[in-house]
């Protein structure tokens, strides 16, 4: 993208649990925003690809929504975690190699050092977003509790201790989600004006 370096001017990092509507809250995101300014980084990704490799497993089943990622879920969560002791911002650093757009939404933390990583390679951009909605209707969407899931770090490890900087009530009313939404939405443009400010205020090089 001309007019943008590799650097991202804000970062948006989403939290949940499952069944909170997530990834339905980042794609509204890039929706209203457009790809060209907006990519979503899924952490989960590189995960599932390296695990899908190194156990032999259908990449695209395990990427999608279904019973087969269930069924290696626990196991997943396990492998990722000695991934993680090994190296803490594995799994961020290679979900981002690629981006190039000026705003990145990162859709799925779950780990503190998950946020540790943005916050010491982009202090500036960072802005941490909790998605949250009750057990009735996460149950709604197809949640059941698991045992050695929805205990385990990957679900509860942000459950305290983070001052997020906006809490989302997803509950499924379409109205109140986009009533919360507009602060984020808001300053996604103050941050993309004041880019263009200081793009137009670069001196020019003239040629003597």
């Amino acid at each position: 993208m001309e007019g943008y370096g590799s650097e991202p001017k804000l970062v948006l990092v989403f939290s949940g649990k499952r069944k909170s509507g997530k990834d339905y809250v980042t794609d509204l995101i890039q929706s209203r925003l457009g790809t060209d300014v907006c990519c979503v980084l899924r952490l989960s990704g590189p995960l599932k690809h390296q695990y899908a490799q190194d156990h032999g497993l259908d990449l695209e089943q395990l990427l999608g929504p279904g019973l087969y990622k269930e069924q290696y879920r626990a196991d997943m969560i396990r492998w990722g975690e000695a991934r993680r002791q090994q190296d803490p911002g594995f799994f961020c650093c290679l979900a981002t190699r690629a981006a190039r757009q000026p705003v990145w939404v990162v859709s799925d933390a779950r780990r503190l050092s998950d946020l540790q990583w943005f916050w010491a390679r982009y202090p500036l951009q960072t802005k941490c977003v909790r998605v949250q909605s009750s057990e009735c209707t996460r149950a709604k969407r197809g949640w059941s509790f698991t045992a050695g899931v929805d205990d385990a770090e990957s679900e509860c490890g942000l459950d305290s201790g983070v001052d997020f900087d906006w809490i989302i009530s997803n509950e499924g009313d379409a109205s109140s989600l986009e009533q919360q939404l507009q602060p984020i939405l808001t300053l996604v443009q103050e941050v993309l004006r004041q880019q263009s400010r200081q793009s137009h205020q670069e001196p020019r090089n003239c040629a003597a």
